[in-house]
This record gives C-alpha cells, sequence and structure tokens, in this order.
C-alpha cells in the first residue's frame, strides 16, 4: 500500500505546500507577528525593570557622593558616558585614564575621601622615578651652584623657551638666580640639533646660549666630536624622561609642562637649596 491508497486520500494531509499563502496557515509573516507581540511586552518590561534599577543606583550613588565630601554643592547627577573599568597611564610625564569598554580618554584628576590627590601623587612618583634615568652629569649646567636647581629640557627655537630664557635673565637681576641643568631636546625644529651642537662646542657655553636664545645665531655654527656627542646623550635622557614638549621643567620634584610663570613662581618662593629633589 502506497501513500496515495484511498483511505489515505480520504483523510486530511498536511504537506509543505499548507503553509504557503493558500495553506491553512497563511503567511509566514502572519507566525512572525504574532511572536513579536507575545515578546514584545516581556521586552518592555525588562527595559522598565533596568531603568528601574539605574535610577535607583544613581539616587544611591547621589547621596553617597554629598554625604562624603559635604564641602562641596552638587547641582546636576547623572550616568557619564564612561563604561567599564578605568586604567591609569603616563603620557608625556601627566597622568591619564583610558576606558577601553566605551573607548574613553580621561584627563583628570581623581581624589579620595580625605581630599588628597591620587593624581599628583602618581604623577609625582613617575617623575621621582625618571630622575632616576637623569645623569645630572651629562646637563648643560648654567648658574651659580648654591641656587636652587632646575631640571630644564629646551628647544633653541622654541619661542616659548627663549621666553623662559628671558624670566631666568630677570630675576637673576632681582637677585634670585637658578642653578639650571639644561637638556637639549633636538628632535622638533631643524636647526634644533646644530645650534644645540654649537652651543655645546663653545669656550663659553654659557655666553654661547645666551646668544643663540636671543636670535643672534652666527652665520657659522660650531661643530665638534664632543659637541655631537652631547647631543646624542642628551637624545637619550630627553627619551629616558618621555619629554615630548619644550620648555619642560622639574622643579622640586614636580613637572612643569610649557612656560606656566604661577607655578616657576610658586617653586622659587619655597625654594631652599640648590638640592635636586629626587
Amino acid at each position: 500500500m502506497s501513500c496515495d491508497s484511498a483511505n489515505d486520500r480520504a483523510a486530511p494531509r498536511f504537506r509543505l505546500s499548507s503553509l504557503s499563502a493558500n495553506g491553512p496557515f497563511k503567511k509566514p509573516a502572519v507566525l512572525l507577528a504574532a511572536a513579536a507581540l507575545l515578546a514584545s511586552p516581556v521586552v518592555s518590561a525588562q527595559e522598565k525593570t533596568e531603568k528601574v534599577l539605574l535610577a535607583k543606583a544613581a539616587a544611591e550613588a547621589e547621596q553617597q557622593l554629598k554625604q562624603t565630601f559635604t564641602n562641596l554643592q552638587f547641582d546636576d547627577f547623572e550616568p557619564a558616558p564612561v563604561k567599564g573599568a578605568i586604567y591609569q597611564a603616563s603620557a608625556g610625564g601627566r597622568i591619564v585614564y583610558y576606558a577601553p569598554e566605551s573607548e574613553h580618554l580621561l584627563f583628570a584628576s581623581i581624589f579620595d575621601k580625605n581630599g588628597v590627590n591620587l593624581t599628583a601623587l602618581a604623577q609625582e612618583a613617575g617623575i621621582s622615578n625618571r630622575l632616576k634615568s637623569i645623569d645630572s652629569s651629562q646637563a648643560l649646567e648654567i648658574g651659580p651652584k648654591d641656587a636652587p636647581t632646575v631640571i630644564e629640557f629646551t628647544d633653541p627655537d622654541c619661542p616659548y623657551c627663549r621666553a623662559l630664557n628671558r624670566y631666568w635673565a630677570a630675576k637673576a637681576a632681582e637677585g634670585k638666580p637658578v642653578r639650571r641643568l639644561i637638556f637639549f631636546v633636538s628632535g622638533i625644529h631643524p636647526e634644533a640639533a646644530a645650534k644645540s651642537e654649537h652651543i655645546l662646542c663653545s669656550v663659553d657655553k654659557a655666553v654661547a646660549f645666551k646668544a643663540i636664545y636671543s636670535g643672534a645665531a652666527p652665520t657659522a655654527l660650531r661643530t665638534c666630536a664632543e659637541g655631537r656627542g652631547k647631543v646624542e646623550a642628551h637624545a637619550k635622557v630627553v627619551s629616558a624622561a618621555g619629554v615630548s614638549g619644550t620648555p619642560t621643567l622639574i622643579v622640586g620634584g614636580k613637572l612643569i609642562s610649557g612656560f606656566q610663570q604661577a607655578e616657576i613662581e610658586a617653586f622659587l618662593s619655597s625654594a631652599k637649596t640648590n638640592r635636586v629633589s629626587r
């Protein structure tokens, strides 16, 4: 007996064609729509629950913030766009924070509940480690040995470095000189290496430094093997210290990026000795 027997023909049969437009189940789209209608209330309920939980967490966080930092008044409070774990890194002597999940880079200072600037502490620790890699015997030294010491990364063609040099000269005229341990950064401007070598090859290096930084470069720059060697040695120190811009100063165990006069003044007002902070 085959499947086409008389008895089989009398009974209703369902084939794949039954799911066609003329079949008893109509179109597949009807099935999908029905499934979507059944599922949508579940999704909406889930979303509603998540929103309630997030709102509750935000309210608790806001309350904790106000209870912890009672000396501050907060107006707005909402979730930040940063997600997931946050990691600390150092870039050019500056502490930054990275959130890989949301791909955010944060330039910020982190304080604990006692008001301690943890970012500043981390930066000072990093500077202390950098100082260990700096061989001060390789530096060009300008200024009295008993004056407060400044480690200075400079570029002969950097306008802000020249402004800083004028500032140091003015302070010396006021009777407030500093002892400068100078390292040349020669990878930014095209003639910086040649001018640095000229200074380091000069008999009176302080006079040559002053002339170059005042814009009075000679038509013929001095060259010598010792000067080239010093420029290369400075480049290694610059790389080890992670310096990427000029001027960069290390004063009192603190890194100052750029000619920040207020920060320099604060250092000078508190500086007592010529000791390099480590």
